[in-house]
């Protein structure tokens, strides 16, 4: 069940009707005479043997107004990125799988760190990064889509939920970014979301003061969805983050390029499951705690770019005025648990904060003490400038692996 919701920047698509799929589709295929349609699947070999992303394939092989799938391949050996050819074959739209651990791609990537141009890390964002990279190398599409490959819940609806706003022709958003709820097994979830970056971002306003871009953050719905969609000449001047701050590091981009008139956001799925990650790993580094210092790095540096002075001091205000906040939200949460039959366990959504808690001051002394740090990739046009021919050759290595001799 759906709000009326429109008090914020920008705007908000809701699911008031449930209009069929089938409908929606129709209206896309018409759309797609004027406004060719893609879509962008950043995924580790991994989720091929996982229980979501054979569903995915199967929906997606449903969808009539697809002009082409770019998937962005991580972590695969050559045997195992000939078997992806023949996992993603079945999709009958023209489809071009990035082996970003093959040797083609992985000489462009050398020839892009000779001048500091290439991805600093491996992770997300460097993924998503080369496939629009190659999105604009391939020129078919006049908007594109990009969602996760762990999306248990996945139905084509979705995808044409998602990108309706950025394909139709009448319409005047560049950007559109997918919500929904997370509920699954009678609990929320979403920890990052609801005990990290909502009480943080509200804390950011009081230590630092009134800014507008954090009020437009602060008015997503769910700011760390994997779900978004855009024009695609976006694509050619955004600077991405290479890790898990690519969402924040995608809507600071935005907001930075574009009026928040521009910009809409829309409830694309009733409830969305995907695979869960520890809090940190057993050696203490990774899972969530890993993803959490990401973000908040990403956070301090986009304020740093516009003129906030974050210093060593305001972190450790920072930390206990968050720690307020994050509390005063899990007694909020747990009374909407509470009022919607939820189970809802105290204990481990405090323990949560407290790691949380601890990672802004890890992620403070990581921007204090590393001020150079490049916290973007470049643009797609900086490297077109140093390199005027590294749209051909990126189509023509993708073409290579996919088509020619591995």
């Amino acid at each position: 069940m759906s709000d009326f919701y429109q008090n914020g920047s920008f705007t908000n698509f809701h699911n008031l009707t449930s209009r069929s799929v089938g409908e929606l589709e129709q209206e896309l295929i018409g759309f797609s005479r004027r406004r060719k349609m893609g879509l962008i699947l950043p995924s580790l070999f991994s989720e091929l043997e996982g229980p979501a992303l054979d569903n995915i394939i199967q929906e997606l092989t449903k969808v009539p107004y697809l002009e082409e799938i770019v998937i962005g391949l991580d972590r695969a050996s050559r045997d195992q990125f000939l078997y992806a050819k023949d996992f993603f074959s079945r999709l009958p739209q023209r489809h071009r799988i990035l082996w970003n651990d093959g040797p083609r791609l992985r000489a462009i990537d050398e020839k892009l760190q000779s001048q500091g141009l290439a991805p600093l890390e491996a992770g997300k964002g460097r993924n998503v990064w080369f496939c629009m990279g190659y999105n604009l190398a391939s020129d078919r599409t006049d908007c594109v889509a990009l969602h996760d490959c762990d999306i248990l819940t996945y139905d084509r609806s979705m995808l044409a939920r998602l990108i309706y706003p950025v394909a139709n022709p009448t319409f005047q958003y560049v950007f559109c970014k997918g919500y929904y709820s997370r509920i699954a097994q009678n609990k929320l979830n979403g920890r990052v979301c609801r005990l990290l970056l909502s009480p943080l971002l509200r804390s950011l306003q009081s230590v630092y003061g009134h800014h507008d871009f954090l009020d437009y953050l602060s008015n997503f719905r769910y700011a760390l969805s994997g779900e978004f969609a855009m024009r695609t000449r976006v694509l050619n001047s955004i600077k991405i983050p290479s890790d898990w701050g690519l969402e924040i590091g995608m809507l600071s981009e935005i907001y930075r390029n574009y009026s928040p008139r521009r910009s809409c956001q829309i409830d694309i799925l009733n409830n969305y499951e995907h695979k869960h990650q520890p809090l940190a790993n057993e050696d203490g580094t990774g899972g969530l705690k890993r993803m959490s210092n990401d973000i908040i790095l990403s956070l301090m540096r986009k304020l740093a770019t516009l003129g906030v002075n974050i210093t060593n001091d305001s972190f450790r205000i920072l930390k206990a005025t968050y720690y307020r906040n994050a509390l005063d939200m899990i007694e909020i949460y747990h009374h909407d648990a509470v009022m919607n039959g939820l189970s809802f366990d105290l204990h481990t959504e405090e323990v949560a904060v407290e790691l949380f808690t601890q990672c802004i001051l890890e992620a403070g002394q990581a921007f204090i003490e590393r001020p150079n740090d490049q916290p973007f990739i470049p643009s797609w046009n900086r490297v077109e400038s140093a390199f005027p021919n590294i749209f051909e050759e990126l189509y023509d290595a993708v073409e290579e692996d996919n088509l020619g001799r591995v």
